[in-house]
This record gives structure tokens, sequence and C-alpha cells, in this order.
């Protein structure tokens, strides 16, 4: 097998998707000087991270998980998987389809703005008037009705990152995987430095680096390097019940890695 490439899970990420595509360029630009978008994200770190100490679900988490989601979605385009929204045809093209995950991964933790209780379910409500507002600029005189199909198909991905709700679409499933791809110790230094001690930080703090690359006999291979077991947590706890929860159920094979003074010492692949 040649070599493979491999994706650091990180803000820079999305830079690599946004490079092949002007419209999620056009759109990325759109998206990130928009007033009420950066005001629901500043608000949803004060939620969930000033105020519950929660990790990190303001424009940080949401650049994390747009890029680690295009890079999933590529990774299974690539690999003949169809796209549900071409398949269904409530998309006209592959690059319609990457914009709903683009989308759906950068406003997925808005609905924390209003309260952690449903944020999911509250957040998919709250784009609906902001894609409105913003897919006409986006997609310029091409806009018309499809607004609406891309507007649903955002608010679905956006609230099938709930726990319990299935994933009905492959670009939701994505997103709701790419969400738990953002497990490195970044997310939980604030809490901890505020005092936050339990398994959640304490896990998060043990992984250094996730990467995402093609797997060996899946499409998708996930890499988590931590520095102590106690990282499995988010492995079991968080990463587990999202994959099992949408179509990426067998699409995906997760590789841990525990750093041992050094020495890297692969686990046994989660499939």
């Amino acid at each position: 097998m040649g070599l493979q490439q491999v994706a650091v899970v990180n803000p820079k990420l999305v830079e690599k998707h946004l490079a092949s595509s002007p419209l999620l360029a056009k759109a990325w630009s759109v998206l990130t000087s928009d007033r009420e978008v950066n005001a629901l994200l500043y608000m949803s770190n004060v939620n969930a991270v000033a105020r519950l100490l929660y990790n990190d679900h303001g424009p940080v988490h949401a650049r994390i998980v747009a890029g680690s989601a295009l890079e999933i979605f590529d990774l299974l385009v690539s690999s003949g998987i169809r796209p549900s929204t071409i398949r269904d045809k409530t998309v006209e093209s592959l690059e319609e389809a990457k914009l709903i995950v683009m989308l759906a991964a950068y406003l997925h933790d808005i609905g924390n703005s209003v309260h952690r209780a449903n944020h999911e379910l509250v957040g998919a409500l709250l784009a609906r008037d902001i894609l409105y507002r913003l897919l006409p600029q986006i997609l310029g005189e091409k806009a018309g009705s499809k607004i609406y199909n891309i507007t649903a198909e955002v608010m679905h991905a956006i609230y099938s990152t709930a726990m319990d709700v299935h994933a009905l679409t492959l670009e939701a499933g994505v997103v709701k995987v790419a969400d738990g791809t953002d497990m490195a110790e970044g997310r939980a230094r604030y809490p901890y430095r505020r005092g936050k001690m339990d398994i959640h930080a304490l896990s998060a703090l043990a992984i250094k680096r996730v990467e995402v690359s093609r797997g060996e006999d899946r499409p998708v291979r996930i890499t988590v390097y931590m520095t102590d077991k106690a990282g499995f947590f988010q492995i079991e706890k968080v990463m587990m019940p999202k994959l099992e929860s949408s179509p990426l159920r067998g699409l995906v094979e997760i590789q841990p890695v525990v750093i041992d003074s050094g020495e890297h010492k692969y686990m046994p692949l989660i499939k």
C-alpha cells in the first residue's frame, strides 16, 4: 500500500477544502463575517464554557468540525459512497452537498446560545432564518427554490447531532461524527483551569492529536493519539454513539494509539 494522506484535525484543516472550491470559499466568507452567527457562537461559549464548564463550543470548535466534516465527506465520496442529498435529488451537485456539510458543521452548536438542554433542536430552528438570509448571498442568481431544500438538509444535520437522534443522511452523519473528532486536549484546558476534574475533562486532556485518513478495510480511519488510557472514554462515550446513530456505521474504523515514554503503541482497531 502506498503512502496515505493524513489530515490532522485542527482549525487549519478547513482551509484545504476552501482552496479547492469557490462555492465553499464564498460561503465561508459570508458565514464567518455574519454578525448574528458570530454573536450566537460567542453566546454558545458563554453558556457552555463559562457557565457550565463544558469544553469549547464556540467559533474555534465550529471551524475544527467544519474541516473534519469536509475531510471525512471527501474520503467517503472518493470511495464510491453516494451522498444522500444527490441520491434523493434535494441538491443538484456535489458542491452543494459539500455546502450542506460545511454549513451544518459550522452552525451545529449555535443552540447552546439559548441553553445546553435541547441545543441541537434549538440550533436547527435558529439556523432556518439565518440560512434564508445568507443562502441568496452565497448562491446568487442560482439560488431559487433550492434555498429551501438546502436549509431543510442543514437543519436536519444540526438536529441529528443529538446523541439520541438518528441521522438520516450521509451528510448529517458526517457532521455528527466530525463533531466527535474534536476531542484533543485543547478543548478541556479552560474547564480544567476552572477546577473541573471529572472524567470528561481528564479524558480530553489525555488526547493529544486526532487524524483522519483512508482506512485499510473501510473508507475512513480516525486515529486518536493519547498519553493515557483515560482517553478511551472519549472514544467509547462520544465517538462510538455518534457512529452508531448515523449512516457512517460500518464505514469508519477507529485506531487508538497510546503514547508511552515517546513510544507509539497501536491498540486493537475498533470497527
